[in-house]
C-alpha cells in the first residue's frame, strides 16, 4: 500500500498527493493526518493535489472528509495546485468542498494560513496592532 508523506513546515503540515488514491490510501491518509496534527500542534493543513490529473468523487469526498477532521483538530485545510480540468470536474460533479480553501500553490496556501491566523489571535487578544517575529 502506498503512503501519502506528510511533511512539517513551521506549524503547517503539507501533503503532496503524488499516487492514485485507493480507498486504503485515503483512509490511511485521514488516519496519519489526525494523528500529525495532534502530535505537532499543527494550524494549517496544505494538501498538494499538482500531481493529480483527475479528482473523480471519491478524492473530493476524500478532501471534504480530511477538511473536517483537520477542523475539528483546530487546523485550517487549505488544497492547492489544482488544475483547470480538476476544478471543472469537480463542479460538474457538484463536489462544492465545503470547508476547504483553495490557493493556486503552496506559497499562496501558507500565506492564507498565516494570514487567517493572525485574523484569530488579533481577535483574541483585541489588539489590531501586533507584530510578531519569526526567528530560525
Amino acid at each position: 500500500m502506498d503512503r501519502v508523506p506528510i511533511l512539517k513546515i513551521g506549524d503547517i503540515l503539507l501533503v503532496s498527493i503524488q499516487v492514485d488514491m485507493s480507498d486504503q490510501t485515503a483512509i490511511q491518509l485521514q488516519e496519519d493526518l489526525a494523528e500529525r496534527i495532534v502530535a505537532t500542534g499543527s494550524h494549517g493543513v496544505i494538501i498538494d493535489i499538482t500531481a493529480l490529473d483527475i479528482v473523480d468523487s471519491f478524492v473530493g469526498r476524500m478532501l471534504s472528509t480530511i477538511a473536517s477532521i483537520s477542523k475539528v483538530l483546530d487546523a485550517e485545510t487549505v488544497v492547492v495546485g489544482m488544475r483547470p480540468a480538476v476544478a471543472i470536474t469537480l463542479v460538474e460533479l457538484g463536489l462544492s468542498l465545503n470547508g476547504i480553501r483553495t490557493a493556486l500553490n503552496v506559497e499562496r496556501g501558507m500565506e492564507l494560513i498565516a494570514a487567517n491566523r493572525g485574523d484569530e489571535w488579533d481577535e483574541a487578544d483585541g489588539d489590531e496592532d501586533v507584530e510578531t517575529t519569526a526567528t530560525s
